[in-house]
């Protein structure tokens, strides 16, 4: 039987360099390695070591600027975090004392954090800003139970009944409509953002500064002075 001679090829395997990899070949080619002792460390041939050496400037290019992206990335993720922190400090100390907090409140204050902290990015706590925050830290927006008051159903239904008869002595010139309110200027929303572990739905009591409203609608739309 004729004996068959195997060949094997001595041509290295194709190893695809990352620019990692090309930056390190470069600098230990500088440091005085040969292009046969890079070749067999990086698994590649020689004429692959010679085309990374050639375009040297342009790999050390691209590294460079890679790098500087994910430095920009790592400080813009380093800045939104302090930013993120500080709103959720203050979030937690105005919550523990029952006060309300709305979102563009809140927006607001991180406006006024990101500033403190040298911002120059120009932060502007938009919207989807606020969305991420309140998934981050699972804050939810809920109405805060204030003072209520019900009204008695049957004395309406008594009181309809008998206007209409009153009315018929008035001349309609004569018919006003008089109510009075008040404008709650200092008072704070009845809905805020609360952590999620906050009991459910307890307010505070409200301050109740106020500005007296007298209105007079008159039944022939005159007005009242």
């Amino acid at each position: 039987m004729e004996a068959r001679s195997t060949i094997v090829s001595s041509m290295p395997t194709r190893n695809d360099l990352t620019l990692e990899q090309k930056i390190n070949l470069i600098k230990q080619n500088e440091g005085g390695s040969s292009y046969r002792g890079l070749c067999d460390k990086f698994k590649v041939s020689i004429g692959a070591v010679s085309n990374v050496i050639k375009r040297k400037s342009e790999y050390l290019n691209d590294y460079e600027t890679n790098l500087n992206k994910k430095i920009k990335r790592k400080t813009c993720s380093d800045f939104s975090q302090s930013i993120n922190q500080l709103v959720y400090e203050w979030f937690t100390a105005q919550r523990a004392k029952k006060i309300h907090v709305s979102g563009p409140l809140l927006q607001a204050y991180a406006r006024k954090a990101a500033q403190e902290l040298g911002d120059e990015s120009g932060f502007k706590a938009s919207n989807g800003w606020l969305e991420r925050f309140r998934v981050r830290y699972n804050v939810h927006f809920r109405m805060i139970s204030g003072e209520g008051a019900s009204v008695d159903q049957d004395t309406v239904s008594d009181w309809r009944a008998r206007l209409s008869t009153i009315l018929e002595q008035y001349n309609p010139v004569d018919i006003y409509n008089c109510d009075e309110t008040g404008l709650y200027y200092k008072l704070m929303p009845d809905r805020s953002l609360v952590i999620n572990k906050e009991e459910e739905g307890k307010g505070n009591y409200q301050t109740h500064v106020i500005i007296q409203l007298w209105l007079s609608p008159s039944f022939m739309n005159t007005l009242l002075y």
